[in-house]
């Protein structure tokens, strides 16, 4: 007997799929080498919080437990269904499960669209699934597993921790796992998300934040759809004092394809994800070992507030080996202020290293207390951010049982100094296992087996804290002009928000070259208002110093370039100024971005540039300009005077404000003339945002 249920179309959330009444695996096997094995025993572990349905085509049993051979013979919910059933015979079963009021799909089978022989098969699916109100993580995914709920409905064992993993390729995230489970770490919730016809990466992240075992993630996109989405979902993470580590081997969208101006050639789509993670406050990796160490630190003890680290090794060339990796790693290995050298040296043999990094030079050895009592002293230093112990404890309770008692009781005084001054303490030790340092982990001390994992895990533990930032709202003018193409136009607009330009006169005749020059300051410039790039077509000439030498350049231009708008400007004639380039652009996946760099016509040439997302104020525009190689220019190189950075910074930030503005596609100011008394902009570029079809 069957029993038909009727639910209201309206769209499931997620909580159905990490903790369902009931689960449905269809395509249940008794082969301990399929599929459907994995995820039918992952199911009965769950048999004691839910029901669990296996439905098997001959009926056999699976794990001692009956089958049955098909939907109909199910009465009552179906709850989440699991499809590891053939490709081309997915569509019919979903539209049984849906007809008996599935809640939602756990899509297993890859390669609906070939199989049905129609390429969209899968979103039509999704859409017929989502117009009945559930909801579909996947297809092509390796399955998800959540330890609070008792749900396993993957491929593999998963060690239970407190790290979620949401994944595209269900293959790496199950490497991170096993990773984890190497560190003693474990996941809390592991979502491979596969081709993401419904349920988001992004949705599946921001899950996370209201899951109680989670306290960090660990996210892996190789594309990045809906990147604002990914954006709010880490703020919602950390709103909720969780940090998130991203994984990528890829780009944004369509951010590879260089753009129409200098601003997109000039960056790459993985600037944009570094950038979107500023925004968000996360930090990218490189590896899955790299996200797995950060995700330790990041799980276990306090985020430091800075990157101002106190080395402690046993040796000499161990702690010279740490502060060499720290400043590759981007952290401060700060000197210590010569009070803090004489506290330490009162507790080290005469000939131990008492600057940073210290030596203790035996004085562990002769009593394991000095290692607490050093760390201690370090983490009551201003100055300092974070400790980490490097060399040989750790070693004592495997090679000198008899003193394991005393080496953990150090590693419990270590942790109450965490607690106690809130900053963490990281461990290297050249010990692989040991007694002490399973008690370091049970307390929260991350233990890491080199040097650089440690240190390169504190650094991104360090841009965490100190790289997050809102994004800004845009503060616009109540009324901008319409955005038209060239150059008389693109002063305009820019203007408009704040962005300063020399004199100008726009001119079509000799006898408006001659008006305008009676009108404005020379030397002048002259320019052909509709050429983008004006260097590259001789569409620009400078220096003109009289009426005669104006008249002469336009009709020169004019016979070359034909009729149309040109314009006289006022030439710029200070000197020692530096020359920057700014440009805004929408990225496909992650929206409006501000870039600043190295300026002129040689801007594409030495590619400094950094980016943000956009819009941002006046304080972000400060640290963009800090990050540039060329920032020293802008302070002063060689006796030159510095620009005026404020001015700088606010012309950075306004152009900035035209993000999202209906119309603007791309903008580009090159340059940008900074000098000691202001900012003037000598060219600008805005190109019209393409209708959409």
């Amino acid at each position: 007997m069957t029993t038909q249920l009727t639910r209201t179309p309206e769209l499931a959330g997620l909580d159905g799929m990490w903790d369902p009444e009931v689960v449905t695996v269809v395509g249940a096997s008794a082969d301990t080498s399929k599929w459907g094995w994995f995820l039918a025993r992952g199911a009965l572990r769950g048999a004691g919080r839910r029901t669990v349905h296996l439905v098997n085509r001959r009926g056999v049993d699976v794990e001692g437990v009956p089958t049955v051979r098909s939907l109909e013979e199910i009465d009552g919910p179906l709850g989440l269904v699991v499809l590891s059933v053939p490709a081309a015979s997915v569509p019919e079963v979903v539209e049984e499960a849906l007809r008996r009021g599935a809640t939602g799909f756990l899509g297993i089978t890859a390669g609906i669209d070939r199989a049905v022989g129609r390429v969209g098969a899968e979103r039509e699916l999704a859409e017929r699934i989502r117009s009945a109100g559930a909801r579909i993580i996947g297809p092509n995914c390796l399955g998800i597993f959540d330890v609070e709920t008792d749900l396993h409905l993957a491929w593999g064992e998963f060690a239970p921790g407190h790290i979620g993993v949401v994944s595209q390729s269900g293959q790496l995230g199950s490497e991170i796992a096993g990773l984890a489970a190497q560190r003693g770490l474990g996941v809390s919730r592991f979502v491979s998300v596969g081709n993401q016809v419904d349920v988001s990466a992004a949705e599946a992240l921001a899950a996370l934040a209201d899951h109680d075992r989670t306290r960090v993630a660990i996210l892996y996109a190789e594309s990045f759809g809906d990147g604002t989405a990914v954006v709010d979902a880490v703020q919602r993470l950390r709103a909720a004092g969780k940090q998130t580590v991203v994984l990528t081997v890829g780009a944004s969208g369509a951010s590879q394809a260089a753009a129409a101006s200098h601003t997109g050639s000039m960056t790459s789509g993985m600037d944009i994800v570094d950038a979107a993670c500023r925004a968000a406050g996360a930090i990218r990796v490189a590896t899955p070992t790299q996200a797995v160490e950060l995700a330790a630190l990041l799980s276990q003890a306090p985020l430091p507030t800075g990157g101002r680290v106190a080395l402690i090794a046993d040796s000499g060339g161990q702690g010279a080996v740490a502060a060499d990796v720290a400043d590759a790693a981007g952290l401060d290995v700060v000197p210590f202020s010569d009070e803090r050298r004489g506290l330490v040296a009162g507790l080290l043999p005469a000939d131990a290293g008492v600057g940073n990094p210290i030596d203790l030079a035996g004085g562990g050895e002769q009593d394991l207390a000095t290692y607490a009592r050093v760390v201690e002293t370090c983490l009551e230093d201003t100055e300092v951010d974070a400790v980490v112990l490097s060399g040989y404890f750790g070693s004592y309770a495997v090679d000198t049982p008899a003193q394991a008692d005393q080496e953990r009781a150090v590693v419990e005084t270590l942790a109450a100094a965490v607690a106690g001054h809130g900053k963490p303490v990281l461990l290297h030790s050249m010990c692989t296992d040991s007694s002490s340092l399973d008690r370091a982990r049970e307390l929260g001390l991350p233990v890491f087996a080199s040097i650089e994992a440690a240190l390169h895990a504190l650094a991104g533990a360090a841009r965490i804290g100190r790289d997050a930032r809102p994004i800004s709202v845009p503060q616009l003018p109540v009324e901008l002009p319409r955005v038209r193409p060239g150059y008389l136009a693109a002063r305009e607009l820019l203007q408009t928000v704040g962005i300063a330009f020399p004199g100008a006169a726009e001119v079509r005749t000799v006898e408006t070259v001659r008006v305008a020059t009676e009108q404005l300051q020379g030397p002048w410039v002259l320019k052909a208002d509709w050429i983008e790039h004006k260097t590259e077509h001789g569409a620009v000439v400078i220096g003109l110093r009289d009426a005669d030498a104006a008249v002469a350049a336009f009709e020169e231009m004019h016979a070359r370039l034909g009729d149309g708008a040109y314009v006289l400007e006022e030439m710029d004639q200070r000197s020692q100024t530096v020359e920057v380039i700014a440009g805004l652009r929408h990225d496909a996946a992650f929206g409006p971005v501000i870039m600043v760099g190295a300026g002129g016509t040689e801007a594409e040439l030495w590619r400094d540039t950094v980016l943000e997302l956009a819009p941002v104020t006046v304080e972000t525009a400060h640290t963009m300009l800090e990050r540039l190689v060329s920032y020293r220019l802008l302070t002063g190189w060689r006796g030159r005077p510095g620009v005026d950075l404020d001015a700088l910074a606010r012309t950075v930030s306004a152009l900035s404000q035209l993000a999202g503005v209906p119309g603007v596609g791309e903008v580009e100011v090159n340059p940008l003339r900074a000098a000691a008394d202001g900012v003037l902009a000598v060219d600008a570029l805005v190109i019209q945002e393409k209708e959409q079809p």
